[in-house]
């Protein structure tokens, strides 16, 4: 069965007639494979499809623009947890502060700001026209809101990687705005039940909760769910008392969500071991654990039992400035 490319639907489709061809597919998905392995699938051929797109799309008569970036806006709703990061140290940054612009974005005029644009497709590259200063080149198209979030959604989903929860709570906010849930499949390239399980787990847990936890690169579906099954209500001020911890804001969204998770099953986070190394020499390692009342060294070299022994000669010492400097 013949697919339509989702970004010539956006250039030349009606909503009606995307809606229709994600009911085909999702017919489709009944008989063949589903959740993540059928997503790969579609996003493979979102990737192959995006620079034909935009070819049909400047043969139709769509010129390129050269706009400046501080007039055109971001989407009106956001599909990440915090902002995608880019540098001026980036490649995808220095590719094109040294080769140029090669693909133009898609923006739209802004449907309530006169002389402003909104930008449907090629956020990366507006952002690095940002921060080079520099003037973005962008075809300039009137499309309706079910089309800009689908040019969205496809675009996240085949380049930028956008996590699990990322891609749940993008589907929740598009659901609570009224969204079909046709044009949200379309959108995350995903079948009516992965969406679902999505949305169930945006819909159970507040969004400030996530939005301090983070995007979580390295959790995906299932400790997202286990997440909502354990989350209520009554756990919020516990929660939010971790929040405020320094132990808590001063780590990554993977170690943040363990301790979140940690708190709601009311067990207490692992320690997290720190390295050590000597100034001088390569190969000595040292692993430090502090839990409790307990402290851990942990040598790992070849020289690390004789580095041991001489340590242990030097304990009775060390504990004497100990308490000295205690003192």
């Amino acid at each position: 069965m013949s697919r339509r490319s989702t970004l010539k639907g956006i250039f030349g489709d009606a909503v009606e007639e995307l809606a229709m061809a994600n009911f085909e597919e999702e017919k489709e998905a009944e008989r063949g494979p589903a959740g993540p392995v059928r997503s790969m699938a579609l996003t493979l051929g979102k990737m192959e499809e995006e620079a034909r797109a935009m070819q049909e799309a400047l043969i139709s008569g769509l010129r390129v623009q050269d706009l400046d970036p501080e007039l055109i806006d971001d989407s009106f709703v956001r599909d990440r947890i915090g902002d995608l990061a880019l540098t001026e140290d980036d490649p995808f940054v220095q590719s094109i502060a040294e080769s140029g612009q090669e693909v133009p974005i898609l923006v739209r005029p802004h449907p309530e700001r006169e002389g402003r644009y909104q930008v449907a497709y090629g956020h990366r590259r507006l952002r690095a026209a940002r921060l080079l200063k520099a003037r973005v080149k962008a075809v300039v198209k009137e499309i309706a809101d079910e089309e800009l979030v689908v040019a969205q959604g496809v675009e996240n989903t085949a380049r930028s990687n956008l996590t699990y929860i990322e891609k749940a709570t993008f589907a929740h906010t598009l659901e609570e705005r009224g969204f079909k849930r046709a044009v949200i499949m379309k959108a995350l390239t995903t079948d009516k039940t992965e969406l679902s399980k999505m949305i169930s787990v945006a819909s159970s847990i507040p969004a400030p909760v996530i939005k301090q936890i983070g995007n979580t690169p390295a959790y995906g579906r299932r400790k997202w769910i286990a997440f909502s099954e354990v989350y209520s209500e009554r756990k919020l001020p516990k929660l939010e008392a971790l929040f405020a911890s320094e132990a808590f804001s001063g780590t990554d969204s993977d170690k943040r969500f363990d301790l979140a998770l940690g708190e709601l099953l009311g067990k207490a986070a692992k320690p997290v071991a720190k390295t050590w190394k000597p100034r001088e020499g390569e190969a000595l390692r040292g692993s430090i654990k502090a839990d409790g009342k307990t402290y851990t060294l942990a040598l790992k070299a070849d020289e690390a039992p004789a580095f041991g022994e001489f340590l242990t000669s030097k304990l009775d010492e060390l504990y004497a400035e100990f308490k000295r400097t205690g003192d």
